[in-house]
């Protein structure tokens, strides 16, 4: 146990976990991608599988992840359970992390989000609690679930998605975007807390990802649209090198200018030009 507690350490250090240890020894048996059915979340599972990690795939539409299953368990020969169910139901969370409370799980990846598009002062107010319980509530839960094992074992791996509209606020989508800068803050402050206890917490701030959902609501790809892989690999590599990665030279420097160099006036119009296309988009859909 010490031996791989040196070469996590050596590892984590030189950020070359393949060099001596395999990712399942560096991190743990088990992950729990929540969130899976598609677009990163299944992404996240087929890199994982293909690291040698076993999954628990979690998110509301049971038939698409058992084909993830069947297909992980086919390609990988990884052991994969699914949970379907609904993140924002306490007994649902509660009974997943009793679930995941006996096995060796190392990773864990917060990629679920609830992201309704219209004028604050309009939206359902039921819409909103969703953002809250499924975006903030959530992972937080989860977090206090399964830290612990991690720490006790002193190996592990939490990544929070979050965005860069968690940088600057950004109109017409403004519950969604102040979770996201929650989740950031906490990845960064547990990233601190925890580097030195064997668990390696990263916040990834994502600009457009090449998914479903994302063609679903926006129409057209934006600048710097990445493909989902791409997110995953960048993350993966990225854990125990700091609390933030973003994605994409130009989702970087997009980052930079509107978080740092523009007033802040000028870069929340900038975003809000943005999210007015895609309430154009949705509005057109639902009026067809």
């Amino acid at each position: 146990m010490a031996d791989t507690q040196a070469q996590t350490a050596k590892a984590r250090r030189g950020r070359t976990p393949a060099a001596e240890l395999s990712f399942s020894q560096r991190y743990g048996k088990w992950a729990l991608v929540a969130g899976a059915s598609e677009g990163l979340g299944a992404a996240f599972a087929r890199a994982l599988a293909k690291h040698g990690v076993d999954l628990v795939l979690v998110a509301r539409r049971d038939e698409p992840l058992q084909d993830l299953a069947l297909e992980l368990r086919r390609l990988s020969g990884a052991e994969v359970r699914t949970f379907a169910g609904d993140l924002a139901s306490g007994p649902f969370l509660d009974q997943l992390i009793q679930e995941c409370s006996g096995l060796d799980l190392g990773v864990l990846i917060c990629n679920a989000a609830q992201s309704p598009i219209g004028d604050f002062v309009t939206r359902d107010q039921g819409d909103l609690a969703r953002v809250l319980d499924v975006n903030v509530r959530a992972p937080m839960l989860l977090l206090r679930g399964l830290l612990p094992g991690m720490v006790a074992r002193r190996r592990g791996a939490v990544i929070l998605m979050t965005s860069m509209t968690g940088h600057l606020g950004t109109p017409r989508i403004a519950a969604y975007a102040a979770s996201k800068a929650f989740l950031r803050v906490l990845a960064e402050s547990l990233w601190y807390e925890l580097k030195d206890q064997g668990v390696d917490v990263l916040a990834c701030s994502c600009g457009a990802v090449r998914t479903p959902g994302y063609a679903s609501a926006a129409g057209r790809e934006a600048p710097g649209t990445l493909s989902a892989d791409r997110v995953v690999k960048k993350a993966l590599w990225e854990l125990g090198a700091g609390p933030v990665v973003t994605p994409g030279f130009i989702n970087t420097l997009a980052t930079l200018v509107l978080g740092r160099l523009l007033p802040k006036r000028w870069a929340i119009g900038i975003l809000a030009g943005s999210t007015k296309k895609l309430a154009d988009v949705k509005d057109t859909k639902s009026a067809s």
